[in-house]
């Protein structure tokens, strides 16, 4: 491989992603908790539920609400990040949306039923891809949270509600089948990100901090399993990308989230 602008040369393959670590239950008091780490990189997702949905919600609203919230934890930068006590910063807020829009678009908020959930990402060690790094964690600590729901009867059908409503009786409890069935409902695919990067005319694939600091071109996908984008974020650092680059960008991309959905696949088939 070629040096690249900083004297800095790659030791890993153009599509080789970052060993990956995915700790279940990492905290017990959450609902669902995820240590995550891709290389150096290591986030923390927890998902609450809260009491109720947002005061800004109809009263008898049927459908629920995922919001999250992104924070650098002091000492994971190489110089101590301060925290934010006064509220979120630009960068944050941005990370923040970018995080909760990406959920909401993997659930049904129809079928997750009047329930507001809250995922935390923070990131314990940074080192490049924090905020694809979050989603993914994010998406692995959802999913469990939802199938506890499910499992615990909070999260039920809408029929299901309905007929305990209309009967004054305890809903009924749900089949093996039926809350597998559920929860497909309330998040039908996998939700995963990945940062790629064109550097001296090569595609990188899921970028560690070396790599982006040298990218020509830094791109952030965000994806569901059945191949639908939920997100592209594409930038020029100092420089432009033709169509045909732009392609090649979302092709290695969409190659390195097939090992991701596969990794969140096994992680949660027994859980």
């Amino acid at each position: 491989m070629a040096k690249l602008k900083s004297g800095f040369e790659p030791t890993r393959a153009q599509d080789e992603l970052r060993d990956i670590e995915v700790t279940l239950d990492f905290t017990k008091n959450a609902l669902a908790s995820v240590l995550y780490r891709q290389g150096d990189t290591m986030v923390l997702a927890c998902v609450t539920k809260e009491r109720s949905l947002p005061r800004w919600f109809p009263r008898d609203a049927t459908k629920g609400w995922v919001h999250a919230e992104y924070s650098l934890m002091p000492a994971s930068t190489d110089s101590r990040f301060r925290r934010e006590r006064n509220g979120a910063k630009g960068r944050t807020q941005e990370i923040e949306r970018l995080i909760a829009r990406s959920l909401r678009a993997a659930v049904d908020l129809e079928a997750l039923g009047p329930i507001a959930l809250n995922i935390d990402c923070d990131v314990m060690n940074a080192d490049g891809g924090t905020r694809c790094a979050s989603i993914t964690a994010a998406g692995i600590a959802l999913r469990l949270a939802i199938r506890r729901l499910i499992r615990s009867g909070q999260c039920l059908p809408a029929y299901v509600r309905e007929e305990a409503k209309e009967s004054g009786e305890d809903p009924a409890t749900l089949t093996e089948s039926e809350m597998a069935d559920h929860e497909r409902a309330v998040m039908p695919h996998d939700l995963a990100a990945i940062s790629v990067g064109l550097l001296e005319g090569e595609v990188y694939a899921d970028l560690d901090y070396m790599l982006d600091s040298n990218a020509d071109v830094d791109m952030n996908l965000v994806m569901t399993s059945n191949g639908q984008f939920v997100e592209v974020q594409g930038t020029g650092e100092e420089a432009t990308y033709s169509p045909d680059e732009l392609n090649s960008l979302i092709s290695s991309g969409i190659d390195a989230m097939s090992v991701l959905f596969e990794l969140q696949r096994t992680t949660l088939a027994d859980v």
